[in-house]
């Protein structure tokens, strides 16, 4: 996986502290942004959870014209993430992210990942937090908005409810399938399952009740949700060891990811060929032959979001 220390490129999986993943604490975190249309440029991977949630808001609030974007190759290999030939970095031609996290500060120590939004006026990464960058677009950009299929994901009615969901779900799901998957010890890994899927019970009790998470209205903690469950049955259960039961044994949160599946604005950035290939490809620690599985195999007529 590697990380960057002090400007250079360290190959390498991340040591784990008691067999425990602990995920790192992003760096670039500016407060707001600037309505001005083709100001930013957004790296992204379809295969990643943090990063699709800006996509789908990008696409959401009417942001695709606003915002350019260059989707990273699902390979991520001992150099982190590439960049594609045939998307190749507008900005400053990046052949790796790493590359595009040194133009912003030639000596940055940590970890790099996707989604980067990139200023191209201030020359700098302007935030790399995908929960931040949730609610900027939503909320700074949406002067910029053409065609938005929704009005917001973040309704001022529903604010303390988003945030209280969104934290709700985090460490126990979004997180929660790493710290499974990732675990080195046998405790460990079985402790982070079984919060996998007692929040996913107590999800799937909540989405029998309501449309969404915060009741009747699409917001971004739905989003955030949406991410990872997209992800389960395809990867998270097989490849992160997440199989005391599939998505679609869990018959609310399976109606609400087909929803979304279906969602004209979202669907086009859902990309479960990305999704496949970097996980089963990326993770040679868990799967070092990087066959990538075929499946799972989906009935003629089932609009299944795995297919």
């Amino acid at each position: 996986m590697g990380q960057l220390v002090d400007g250079t490129w360290q190959r390498g999986d991340l040591p784990t502290a008691r067999g425990t993943f602990e995920r790192a604490p992003t760096r670039f975190r500016d407060q707001a942004l600037v309505a001005e249309p083709g100001r930013y440029h957004l790296y992204a991977s379809y295969a990643c959870p943090w990063a699709h949630r800006v996509l789908i808001t990008r696409a959401l609030r009417g942001l695709t014209g606003a915002i350019g974007v260059t989707i990273v190759d699902p390979r991520m290999g001992e150099d982190g993430w590439p960049l594609r030939a045939e998307d190749a970095d507008p900005v400053g031609g990046a052949a790796f992210l790493y590359q595009v996290y040194l133009r912003a500060d030639p000596r940055h120590t940590g970890r790099v990942t996707v989604p980067v939004l990139w200023d191209r006026v201030a020359g700098t990464i302007a935030n790399n937090e995908s929960r931040e960058l949730m609610r900027l677009l939503d909320r700074d950009l949406a002067p910029l908005a053409v065609d938005a299929a929704i009005d917001t994901l973040f309704p001022p009615a529903l604010a303390p409810t988003i945030d209280a969901t969104l934290d709700a779900i985090y460490q126990p799901i979004n997180n929660g399938v790493y710290r499974a998957g990732f675990a080195t010890n046998q405790a460990v890994y079985e402790a982070a399952v079984r919060e996998v899927f007692e929040a996913l019970a107590r999800w799937d009790a909540v989405l029998g009740r309501q449309r969404y998470t915060c009741g009747d209205v699409l917001t971004a903690a739905d989003i955030a949700l949406f991410t990872t469950l997209l992800r389960f049955d395809p990867v998270y259960h097989g490849h992160l060891k997440c199989n005391l039961r599939r998505l679609r044994d869990h018959a609310h949160l399976w109606r609400f990811t087909r929803e979304l599946w279906h969602h004209p604005a979202i669907a086009p950035t859902c990309h479960l060929d990305h999704i496949k290939t970097h996980y089963y490809w990326s993770h040679t620690q868990i799967n070092p032959t990087r066959v990538i599985p075929l499946g799972p195999i989906i009935d003629d007529g089932d609009d299944d979001p795995a297919a």
